[in-house]
């Protein structure tokens, strides 16, 4: 399996440029955070450039893409950047994919057609199922997931999704599921941070908000900005000492890691928390 070598990493969004990320991941890699997850958003990432920089400027730690989308980048372009990367990082080197969501491309089509057709290309091109993590939300791709996968990337989850990954998963599977922080202990403005990061764009696309409505939450949890008690979930917030307590939520629900993404508002304050974090995680 990959070797992410412990049960919490970095989530770096594509909001901060490159530079400032590769900056996190060179500090991730210091504190002993076992991976960092290199956000795409929409754009093309199938040279692995940002990804091999990365690699490149660290020691240890397990760098993932997340995700290169299925309808932007080509399957043999993404298995040609694997191999000239993973014959000099190895096991580092961790290929997140899906296919994003229908309103990020005016193509988009029976998406778990296009999951299975990109997984068969990434099998004939020699990229190993271990060397690959599929973004998952419903059953059927999780499903997907631990059959030609190494496991499943949920993004914007609660811990009780978690438990019913795991649940469809089953053992031996790599659940690596995102988590949003807010390290302030005033709840309005832990939420005043937050809520912009779960409203745009995630409340108006359907899969994510099929999700949420599947895992215990209501139409007026997903309206507007999203209630309180949805942005509490998803965007943890508190001391330090209440959001690790947070995060190791999701271990005890089933997961093997958790990709926390630090949300400040500058990158010099999510590095500092990033620090104090580690600080109480390792």
């Amino acid at each position: 399996m990959t070797n992410v070598s412990n049960q919490f990493g970095l989530f770096l969004a594509p909001h901060r440029d490159d530079a400032t990320r590769k900056e996190q991941a060179v500090a991730a890699d210091a504190l002993g955070y076992g991976a960092v997850w290199l956000g795409t958003g929409r754009n093309s990432v199938g040279d692995l450039a940002l990804v091999e920089d990365v690699l490149a400027s660290t020691e240890r730690i397990t760098v993932a893409t997340a995700i290169v989308n299925m309808w932007v980048d080509e399957p043999e372009t993404l298995a040609e950047s694997y191999h000239r990367l993973a014959d000099r990082y190895g096991k580092r080197l961790l290929l997140g994919v899906g296919v994003g969501h229908p309103e990020s491309v005016t193509e988009y089509r029976s998406p778990y057609a296009k999951i299975v057709d990109y997984l068969d290309r990434l099998d004939a091109a020699g990229v190993p199922a271990e060397a690959r993590i599929l973004a998952a939300l419903g059953d059927r791709v999780l499903k997907l997931a631990a059959e030609r996968t190494a496991g499943a990337h949920p993004y914007l989850v609660p811990s009780g999704h978690t438990r019913h990954a795991r649940a469809i998963l089953g053992a031996g599977k790599l659940l690596a599921p995102e988590q949003k922080v807010v390290l302030d202990d005033d709840p309005a403005a832990a939420r005043a941070i937050g809520r912009p990061y779960v409203q745009t764009p995630y409340l108006g696309l359907r899969n994510y908000v099929n999700n949420l409505l599947r895992h215990g939450y209501t139409e007026a949890d997903v309206a507007g900005g999203g209630s309180d008690r949805l942005i509490d979930d998803l965007v943890l917030h508190g001391t330090p000492e209440t959001v690790a307590k947070g995060l190791r939520s999701h271990v005890d629900a089933g997961a093997d890691h958790v990709a926390v993404q630090v949300l400040g508002p500058s990158p010099a304050v999510e590095r500092e928390h990033q620090r104090q974090l580690a600080e109480l995680l390792f």
